[in-house]
């Protein structure tokens, strides 16, 4: 495995106690940083941190509640008076149906933790790192917001959108210390696929020519050197990990 230098950084990963966002608080906890798992699950984020170890934390939140965020950032700086990354991995697929089948309620579940939930967390992160004038933002968006996956509006729709929330953000904070940056993975096997159905999944394996989903260390070791200091000179980029499916 590589070195990468997280030394004496810390980072608060969203929807950190299971799939992508444990695996890249795990990564970021081995290049030598600390991390507070942010989870609205706190029986499973606290056992997380615990298999982490002493440089983890836990705290309960709900992303897509601005109170609920805003209690949490406060909560976070009572652990670590300072942050230095902040990675956006919560997120949910919604169901697999045609559009004019979508449920209205769950669209908006959809919205809320993805796009607005990852809004609410830029908004409330954003001043702090400002402040100290360093710091890095993480996104995780998907191929499906730039192929548009079938069956998967909500889902497509969504990751688009953080897609170009990155973009703008990033352009915002050129001028400072700060980098915001986005990752688009093709399928990543993981608990999420709890929340697909079977012909789903085999379509979304069908579009990759490497012939395999990937893995959440391969996620977590970009987006953990994207979160590092040597991460420099990309900002509102975004960076592919599709086993040769995204085109553009």
């Amino acid at each position: 495995m590589n070195q990468l230098d997280f030394k004496g950084r810390h980072a608060v990963v969203t929807g950190g106690a299971t799939g992508l966002g444990y695996a890249i608080a795990q990564r970021l906890i081995e290049s030598g940083g600390g991390v507070t798992l942010w989870d609205s699950d706190e029986s499973a984020a606290k056992k997380a941190a615990t298999a982490l170890g002493p440089q983890a934390s836990a705290v309960a939140v709900d992303v897509s509640q601005h109170e609920s965020v805003r209690a949490a950032v406060q909560a976070t700086l009572g652990i670590a008076p300072r942050v230095d990354a902040l990675v956006n991995s919560a997120g949910v697929t919604g169901p697999n149906v045609k559009l004019w089948d979508y449920p209205v309620d769950a669209w908006r579940q959809v919205m809320d933790v993805n796009l607005n939930g990852l809004f609410l967390c830029c908004r409330e992160w954003a001043p702090h790192l400002r402040a100290n004038n360093y710091g890095r933002i993480v996104n995780i968006a998907s191929v499906a917001g730039k192929d548009g996956n079938p069956n998967a509006s909500a889902y497509s729709a969504s990751k688009a959108a953080v897609i170009a929330l990155t973009k703008s953000l990033g352009k915002e904070l050129a001028d400072t210390g700060v980098r915001v940056n986005c990752v688009t993975p093709a399928a990543v096997k993981t608990a999420i696929f709890e929340q697909m159905t079977p012909e789903h999944i085999a379509f979304m394996l069908s579009k990759i020519p490497m012939g395999r989903f990937g893995t959440p260390e391969e996620v977590a070791a970009m987006v953990a050197w994207l979160c590092t200091e040597e991460c420099s000179f990309s900002t509102g980029a975004v960076f592919d990990l599709s086993g040769g499916r995204s085109t553009y």
